[in-house]
């Protein structure tokens, strides 16, 4: 059985390479010492996984085998060159700035006792390739004293950092790919936690909705019987006027409460569903300056009040929320979000306790407090707290809250899977912030802390 046209000619390239590589490989008339680097960093890069012990091999194989030193430059976000690794200090835990005489260069160059070489890979991400052959140049090896080395190692070392292009590429892609698969994963969570399981109060709306339509025909029932009884007197009418009028207003409420509700899940669909999103890996804030409490709070706590008051919660909203409202420079979606997630947990683990009194009573509470100072001279930060009664969580629980997938001993029997709190600390933190549990009187309190000069 033979192939169509298309395999032939993809089997025929590759047989072209492999003739055209043979052929390079005796042009380069490498010496069996060089060839032996070549394939020990081959060997090297496929068993060690991580970029950083590629940096290491990266510096450290010339230095075992030909006793020269060297640095490794790459790219960072910016296309600046950053010093990320070297054979004499290793992996650099806060890359430094490229000097001034190492510059991107399409050719190899001299500057002092140093022979500098581009590496070369191809784009790491495919939308930002123009061709197969397409190459971009990613970084800068520097290799030292001149004195050293000969003009053969010269031309060894253009095809040594094309090893490295070669590798570095190929562990980003992984590790890009990796953090894509985790991303994923986390999204997933997101939306079966801020989507999937608040759209199930459609149902209780639609029911609601269902009920008062049943009983507009039960009165148009009483109509049609009243229309049909000349003796029906003005009591009749009154009764039935104000049925209409009744069924009127819960109608409206259940039509006011759905349209919130779905203005909130589209808000979330909207802000967990972005193209950017997918695109990076993880997520891509689109700040805006919002009200505080008009804009993020308010709406999230319009959508549990019915419930906490039907497990009988009371919501008080202290002073220090009543005040001018602090507008805020974030992503209203994403942090919306956070605060549902806080008052989703609030109404799942609120529990009774005893006042100053005697009396028994399931309170929510939330609030804000300026702290001077706190990341630093000038630099003040906002902490926003979301506090509920009930027993104190457990202390050998209290280090794991924020990790994804933790459920303590007090866990509720719904669709939660853990993910609420870790998806706080994500948000909170990509707005430069930081999150944060402590037991208080009577309940607890979760909070986060965002920095005001960064916000404003």
């Amino acid at each position: 059985m033979k192939n169509d046209k298309s395999e032939t000619a993809n089997m025929a390239k590759i047989r072209n390479r492999i003739e055209q590589k043979r052929q390079d490989y005796i042009n380069y008339d490498f010496s069996p010492k060089k060839n032996d680097i070549l394939k020990t960093f081959f060997d090297l890069a496929q068993e060690f996984d991580t970029i950083p012990d590629l940096f290491r091999i990266c510096v450290s194989v010339p230095k075992e085998a030909l006793g020269v030193d060297s640095k490794l430059y790459i790219s960072d976000e910016k296309d600046d060159l950053v010093l990320v690794c070297d054979s004499k200090n290793g992996v650099y835990a806060s890359p430094f700035p490229a000097p001034e005489y190492i510059r991107i260069s399409r050719e190899p160059y001299e500057c002092g006792q140093s022979f500098i070489v581009p590496i070369y890979s191809k784009p790491f991400m495919l939308k930002d390739r123009e061709s197969d052959s397409h190459l971009n140049i990613v970084g800068v090896f520097e290799v030292s004293p001149l004195n050293k080395i000969t003009r053969d190692d010269k031309f060894f070392f253009t095809k040594y950092t094309n090893r490295i292009g070669y590798n570095l590429r190929k562990k980003t892609l992984a590790q890009h790919n990796i953090n894509h698969l985790k991303f994923i994963n986390n999204l997933v969570n997101d939306i079966e936690h801020n989507v999937i399981v608040p759209n199930m109060h459609y149902r209780t709306l639609f029911n609601q909705l269902r009920r008062h339509i049943g009983n507009l025909s039960e009165l148009s029932d009483m109509i049609a019987e009243f229309q049909k009884d000349k003796n029906s007197d003005h009591r009749m009418c009154k009764i039935m006027g104000n049925k209409i009028i009744e069924i009127k207003d819960k109608l409206n409420s259940s039509y006011e409460e759905i349209d919130k509700h779905h203005l909130n899940l589209s808000l979330f669909l909207e802000s967990l569903l972005r193209r950017d999103h997918f695109e990076k890996g993880y997520f891509v804030l689109r700040r805006r300056i919002c009200k505080l409490d008009s804009e993020i709070i308010a709406p999230q706590l319009e959508n549990y009040e019915k419930r906490m008051s039907m497990r009988s919660i009371s919501i008080k909203k202290p002073t220090d929320m009543q005040g001018e409202e602090i507008e805020i420079n974030a992503d209203l979606g994403l942090l919306s979000q956070v605060y549902a997630n806080l008052f989703s947990n609030a109404l799942k683990y609120t529990q009774n306790v005893y006042d100053d009194n005697g009396k028994l009573h399931k309170t929510v509470t939330y609030g804000r407090k300026i702290l001077k100072d706190y990341f630093g001279t000038g630099e003040d930060g906002i902490k926003l707290n979301v506090f509920s009664t009930g027993d104190h969580i457990a202390p050998d629980e209290i280090s794991s809250l924020f990790d994804d997938g933790f459920m303590g001993k007090n866990k509720v029997a719904d669709l939660s899977r853990g993910h609420g709190l870790a998806f706080i600390k994500y948000v909170v933190e990509m707005h430069g912030g930081l999150v944060g549990y402590e037991p208080t009187k009577g309940g607890n309190n979760f909070y986060f802390i965002l920095p005001l000069l960064n916000l404003k």
